[in-house]
């Protein structure tokens, strides 16, 4: 069963939260900022700024009117690799202007965010059977059930968390929070069953994210540490095809 908009929200705070003291902790200064990044063409210093771009996605978010059909999750995410060229651009330009202070620029932005995410949330949860998605919002890339969209921001601010800490190896601490992990592997993993109809649940969270996300080459053996059958007498099956989702 999917999280519900409760739970993913929590998550989003955890995760910024614990990814935040990370980045104070690792006291980065301009020469680790100007560092390339394990992203060809990208920089540390704009792996940051865009952690502020991902939150602002939410705090622009809007209502919609009743009745407005959403993107499922997966048509949203599917739309972040024809705007490769236009999300590297826009996030250069934000870089620009938050690296005199890029800690305080991006908090700035998800403080903007969550004030913007309790504004959308319904003041009481939905009655039993109800549907859980607690309404549609218009988000930049389309409508998006506010649910789907706060989802979308974890899976940004775990993946790219991770893309930080492998851009500096040398920095002690992993600032991918848990349980945020857990949700974004299952969330992803829920994008490919409902393609295929496997039966499949995540044995390695990490490693299935990183293939996922396109971050690790795609390895059948990797696979198999990634993904196990549900039922004993089932098998991962080949997701070359299906891979990345993102």
């Amino acid at each position: 069963m999917s999280a519900d908009l409760a739970t993913v929200t929590a998550a989003l705070h955890a995760q910024w939260d614990h990814l935040r003291s990370w980045l104070d902790d690792a006291d980065l200064d301009d020469a680790w900022f100007d560092a390339d990044s394990v992203l060809p063409g990208w920089t540390v210093g704009e792996l940051v700024s865009h952690l502020g771009r991902s939150m602002e996605a939410l705090a622009v978010c809007t209502a919609v009117p009743e009745g407005t059909v959403p993107l499922t999750f997966a048509e949203y995410l599917g739309s972040y690799p024809d705007r490769a060229a236009e999300i590297t651009a826009v996030t250069r330009e934000l870089d620009g202007t938050l690296a005199p202070d890029r800690l305080a620029g991006i908090d700035r932005l998800a403080a903007q965010a969550f004030a913007t995410l309790d504004a959308l949330t319904p003041a009481e949860a939905p009655a039993p059977g109800a549907d859980p998605a607690h309404g549609v919002v218009q988000a930049r890339r389309g409508p998006i059930t506010l649910r789907d969209m706060v989802v979308s921001r974890v899976v940004e601010l775990v993946v790219h968390a991770d893309d930080i800490a492998r851009s500096l190896p040398g920095v002690p601490g992993d600032p991918v929070e848990r349980g945020a992990l857990g949700i974004v592997a299952d969330e992803l993993l829920a994008i490919v069953v409902a393609r295929g109809g496997w039966s499949l649940e995540v044995d390695d969270a990490r490693l299935w994210v990183r293939l996922a996300a396109g971050r690790r080459p795609y390895d059948v053996d990797d696979l198999a540490r990634a993904l196990r059958p549900e039922f004993t007498a089932g098998s991962v099956p080949d997701l070359g095809r299906e891979l990345p989702v993102l």
